[in-house]
């Protein structure tokens, strides 16, 4: 008789024991359950910033040559610019409505042309829009208008960060060669002139 009273009494003693597992197991469940969407949150994100990542495709091949009018309704072409032997810095931006895309250009032109670098800003806006907003900032110097996006389209320029239908803050540096050397895609739309030439290889 007694041995049935042991196994009863050690059959007691583990219950408790088992609903202290069973606590510590539910609570591990609950911080899975906790921890996976915020863990898939994180996956997401990643997978979106390696999608959207700029890519730079034009570097070291040729650069594609255009012939663009400007805001002053003159026309300016890419040979010309690289005829004096000066590098070409190619600026695409948001153009109007975007007060530091403007201030941009006094911001490095001088800088720029002090290394025997030419900038060159492309806005897709009309000419006029472009050319009135060039005299609020004080810009004297022509801007090239590309209204139908096809050479903002040749050197990669749309799409990114989510502007599909004009280009962000974007430069694309020449050589004297017609060689792509350089290409940079900016999130903000405006960059310090030190920022930006300790970016630029070469300068």
């Amino acid at each position: 008789m007694s041995q049935p009273t042991k196994l009863q009494t050690s059959t007691t003693k583990r219950t408790p024991a088992t609903g202290k597992t069973s606590r510590r197991t539910a609570r591990r469940w609950s911080w899975l359950g906790f921890a996976a969407p915020l863990l898939a949150i994180g996956v997401l994100v990643a997978i979106g910033v390696s999608t959207f990542e700029p890519q730079h495709g034009l570097l070291g091949s040729e650069a594609p040559r255009f012939a663009l009018p400007t805001s002053a309704g003159t026309e300016v072409t890419l040979d010309q610019i690289l005829a004096d032997g000066n590098q070409a810095m190619l600026y695409f931006s948001m153009g109007v409505g975007c007060d530091g895309c403007f201030a941009q250009i006094p911001e490095i032109d001088e800088t720029l042309a002090a290394h025997g670098v030419t900038l060159v800003p492309v806005m897709v806006d009309p000419a006029e829009m472009v050319a009135n907003e060039s005299l609020r900032f004080g810009i004297v110097d022509p801007i090239l208008i590309d209204q139908d996006r096809s050479v903002s389209n040749a050197y990669e320029m749309l799409g990114v960060y989510g502007h599909s239908d004009r280009p962000s803050h974007s430069f694309a540096l020449v050589g004297g060669d017609g060689q792509v050397k350089w290409v940079k895609h900016y999130a903000t739309m405006f960059v310090s002139a030190e920022e930006f030439l300790a970016e630029v290889p070469g300068l």
